[in-house]
């Protein structure tokens, strides 16, 4: 009799649009580093400056934030160094913005792979995730570079650490979380109407001023829209909350949002995550048909 025949790997059809087959995932593991190293090589790799870039675009968009909003429009920044303010939101907001950008192409950019061969599809958009992270890394450390400059300059600096900033694994992880939901509901709406994605990246810029990122929070307290108090309205902005924590607990300047507002920060989070995944594995299913 013939021996039963062992498969190493089998692929069977998801019948169920929340699973996610995380054992799976561990072992397609090495190709999610291959396109780790292909996402962080390839972008720079025909640029003069190459990783140096990671530190110039936050340089210069501190130095812009600097002339329009501090010196012409002359919005304070609850006593913080402009600089450290403004580098301190501009890092947390670029690694979330890359994400998102690059999650929400993931199935129009990379259908020439999908139609050849068969892995794990939500391996593309998790290593555009962690290769953020090394952009995002090099920015902290600029940050962290300027933070200690400051110290050692100018003593009067009134920029402190708060014990809140023990919280930062958890911000990344929602910052990353909150990405990866929204780029893949958009990404599985732009396999069909490629239109949506011209209007993402327009929304993604007005995303930007609804987030407190070039003018403190506390600012806010006072005014109101429709009888709606702005800083309630802006907390409702699920990033709004993680961002503020992050410079409460690396510059302690402005009020922490407090714990509900993070509570309801993650619960959005997670809520988004798993629409995101039965959004992606309904289209995956039939994407290569309209893309």
């Amino acid at each position: 009799m013939a021996e039963q025949e062992k498969w190493d790997i089998e692929i069977k059809p998801k019948d169920k649009l929340l699973s996610v087959d995380f054992k799976e995932l561990w072992n397609y593991r090495d190709l999610c580093s291959l396109f780790v190293k292909r996402n962080i090589i390839t972008q720079y790799k025909q640029t003069i400056l190459g990783p140096v870039w990671f530190v110039v675009q936050p340089a210069l968009t501190v130095m812009m934030y600097m002339i329009v909003f501090g010196g012409i429009a002359g919005i304070p920044t609850d006593g913080v160094p402009r600089p450290l303010f403004y580098l301190a939101g501009t890092c947390m907001w670029n690694y979330f913005s890359e994400c998102l950008t690059k999650t929400s192409n993931t199935f129009v950019s990379n259908s020439s792979i999908f139609g050849k061969v068969y892995f794990p599809r939500l391996v593309m958009p998790i290593s555009d995730i962690i290769s953020n992270l090394l952009r995002f890394a090099i920015q902290l450390g600029f940050f962290i570079i300027v933070y200690v400059v400051y110290f050692l300059v100018d003593p009067s600096c009134t920029a402190h650490l708060t014990w809140y900033a023990l919280l930062f694994p958890l911000l990344i992880l929602m910052m990353a979380g909150l990405a990866l939901g929204f780029g893949t509901i958009i990404s599985s709406m732009t396999t069909k109407y490629r239109d949506l994605q011209i209007l993402f990246t327009f929304l993604i810029q007005l995303w930007m001023y609804a987030t407190p990122i070039v003018y403190p929070l506390s600012q806010t307290g006072s005014m109101r829209y429709f009888g709606i108090p702005v800083h309630k309205l802006m907390c409702l902005n699920p990033v709004t909350p993680i961002i503020e924590t992050f410079k409460y607990g690396f510059l302690g300047a402005g009020d922490f949002v407090g714990w509900r507002w993070l509570i309801y920060s993650f619960v959005f989070m997670i809520v988004l995550l798993s629409a995101g995944i039965v959004v992606f594995n309904k289209v995956q299913k039939s994407f290569m048909d309209t893309v």
